[in-house]
């Protein structure tokens, strides 16, 4: 696949590319989800939303780390929409999940919602990072945790799909985000994920992950 449409179908999923997509997207952000989820120290009775959820493939995982919790998905593609009803039909009849096609700049909840909230690598494709991030603000209990995971500018810029309208960011870049959208207590922790082989390229890939920890007053 051409970086330059691998790059659109990371933004936004469409068609059988898009499935396979979803898919790899799945296997290659494993780490840093499911470390995202351990770092948002669910507790039972939270109520969870992910933006950016993909085929919803870990919502399993969410439910999974505490007893009585509830999970929300939200996308703007209408085919990990599809893909997430069909992969958690189980789980949304039991009333322990749901699935919105919305973006993150203006999402159809009521203020307070949720008391955890995470995305991953989302964060590249918002046009105004405050406008979004004071949305997620906006739906986030008082007392509440979000996270938003990424990977440094540096080392994404080693993958070549990164050219196209990806808008990469450095940790002293991030704070000032935060603080604009009315968050406190942000703090970054950071992780250095195992190399890994670049297809179709004799190179070895290292990224370095961040997680903004975010919490509300």
């Amino acid at each position: 696949m051409e970086p330059h449409y691998l790059a659109a179908q990371l933004r936004k999923p469409e068609g059988e590319a898009g499935h396979r997509v979803a898919e790899n997207m799945n296997t290659s952000n494993s780490l840093i989800i499911l470390h995202t989820i351990e770092k948002l120290h669910l507790q039972p009775n939270d109520a969870v939303l992910e933006i950016g959820m993909g085929n919803g493939f870990f919502c399993k995982d969410v439910l999974a780390a505490a007893d009585n919790v509830t999970y929300t998905g939200c996308d703007f593609s209408p085919l990990m929409i599809q893909e997430a009803n069909t992969f958690n039909q189980e789980r949304i009849s039991a009333g322990k999940a749901s699935f919105y096609e919305a973006s993150a700049h203006a999402m159809p909840f009521a203020d307070n919602t949720f008391s955890k909230i995470f995305t991953v690598n989302t964060i590249y494709f918002w046009e105004q990072p405050v406008q979004e991030l004071t949305e997620i603000h906006r739906v986030l209990q008082p007392g509440g945790r979000a996270i938003i995971s990424l990977r440094t500018r540096t080392s994404m810029l080693q993958l070549p799909f990164t050219a196209y309208d990806f808008h990469l960011y450095e940790k002293e870049e991030l704070l000032p985000l935060f603080a604009a959208a009315g968050f406190a207590d942000v703090r970054i922790e950071e992780e250095l994920e195992p190399p890994f082989e670049v297809h179709g390229h004799d190179t070895h890939v290292q990224l370095h992950a961040l997680y903004v920890i975010a919490g509300k007053k």
